[in-house]
């Protein structure tokens, strides 16, 4: 049985895309935005940094909170980054197995 986290990294979470390299991985991404990764889905994210861009839009915050709301805004833009980079590792590794299914089949009906 796995965690949920481990779910999500073994499905190509954000965690799973910065391990194997792919998107920002480790480099692009700190610690922390990969911990919060981890808590947090990609649509989760997502519905979050929507609220920070209409914060910030609407004014009327101290440049404070509005320069929190903008580093907040980044690590949320970071984790959804990581899992559509994740998204797209799982699907590039799936169109390269069914290639090479179908290079295997093509080379054996050509014996």
């Amino acid at each position: 049985m796995t965690t949920e986290t481990e779910g999500r990294t073994a499905n190509g979470g954000p965690a799973a895309a910065a391990a194997d390299g792919s998107g920002d991985g480790a480099a692009g991404t700190s610690q922390a935005e990969l911990a919060t990764a981890d808590a947090l889905s990609y649509e989760q994210a997502r519905a979050e940094l929507v609220e920070v861009v209409q914060r910030l839009e609407s004014g009327g915050s101290t440049l404070e909170e509005s320069l929190a709301l903008w580093e907040r805004g980044e690590e949320l833009a970071g984790i959804c980054r990581a899992w559509l980079d994740g998204a797209r590792a799982r699907l590039d590794a799936v169109l390269e197995e069914e290639a090479e299914e179908e290079a295997e089949e093509a080379e054996e009906e050509d014996v």
